[in-house]
């Protein structure tokens, strides 16, 4: 919304003319989304604390860590989607259908983390693993399909590139959808398993986020991808916008994440955040290289 207006001003004032560049606009996106954070995060701390939302937590034996838990308030997830949408509409071009993919496969897998959350808080036990995964797979096959059915470049719609191999890419034909929902769903769930105390997923997730932009300007500048030899995406370039808010609100929520902690992020920032990165991954078909990426997150459950 900022970028329109911003850039609307251009024709009377030359330097307005610096929000037409995707860099410019995913550094304000950034900062934005930080500030965001920063300002509403104590605000959501009393209120989650105030209302007793607290992560549920029953069997005993449980370690120390995980009895920590029960008593620091959950679903700090919110402030980190909040934080981020509200950048991403702010400064991307909301004119790309990348974006609003992006922003509504956030959205979806936050509200299925929401969902577990508040199950969690109720009962202290969340949502039956067999309906959470069949959430999450009805929202990774909607992005798959879209893909399929995205009229930008049909000749790449099932192609993925290969890690270390120039020009070269695999075909996967009619294993595309299972190949987007092992993609999606599995990024989702190794950022929930990883997650836990101090900072640890979302720390994690502010330099995935960081990676992915990158990435995602590469793909989107014909240019630089040809040189580079990888798949050029269009309208992908946009999606620097959403990663920058990602890790702008991560880093925000991280000051209040860290040791000690004093909100989690729970399932309903987990989920979203994972679910996110894998999207992206699948939009600028990049899909191999979240192993190495992301690859962290299962390692730091280990």
């Amino acid at each position: 919304m900022l970028y329109y207006l911003l850039y609307h001003l251009h024709t009377e004032v030359a330097g307005f003319n610096l929000f037409r560049y995707i860099t410019v606009r995913a550094a304000y996106a950034g900062i934005t989304a930080l500030i965001l954070s920063a300002i509403f995060g104590p605000k959501l701390i009393r209120f989650f604390s105030g209302h007793s939302f607290f992560a549920g937590v029953r069997e005993k034996g449980i370690p120390s860590q995980e009895k920590k838990k029960g008593i620091i308030p959950t679903m700090g997830g919110v402030l980190i989607i909040g934080a981020a949408v509200i950048s991403t509409l702010l400064w991307a071009d909301l004119i790309e259908p990348l974006i609003w993919v992006g922003v509504l496969s956030f959205i979806g897998f936050g509200v299925v983390g929401l969902a577990d959350d508040i199950s969690k808080i109720k009962n202290g036990k969340g949502m039956r693993p067999r309906v959470k995964i069949l959430y999450q797979v009805i929202i990774s096959g909607c992005v798959g399909v879209y893909m399929l059915l995205l009229p930008k470049n049909p000749a790449f719609q099932t192609y993925t590139s290969l890690l270390f191999f120039k020009n070269i890419f695999l075909c996967l034909g009619w294993f595309y959808i299972p190949f987007v929902l092992l993609v999606i769903v599995g990024a989702s769930n190794s950022t929930n398993l990883a997650d836990g105390l101090d900072g640890l997923a979302i720390g994690l997730m502010a330099e995935v986020a960081l990676a992915f932009a990158i990435l995602s300007y590469v793909t989107g500048n014909i240019k630089i991808a040809e040189y580079l030899s990888i798949l050029y995406v269009p309208g992908s370039g946009e999606l620097t916008i959403f990663l920058s808010s990602i890790a702008g609100s991560a880093i925000g929520f991280l000051w209040y994440n860290a040791h000690p902690a004093q909100i989690i992020m729970g399932d309903v920032g987990a989920l979203a955040l994972g679910g996110a990165i894998g999207t992206v991954a699948v939009m600028i078909k990049q899909e191999i290289l979240l192993l190495v990426a992301g690859g962290v997150f299962v390692r730091a459950k280990k």
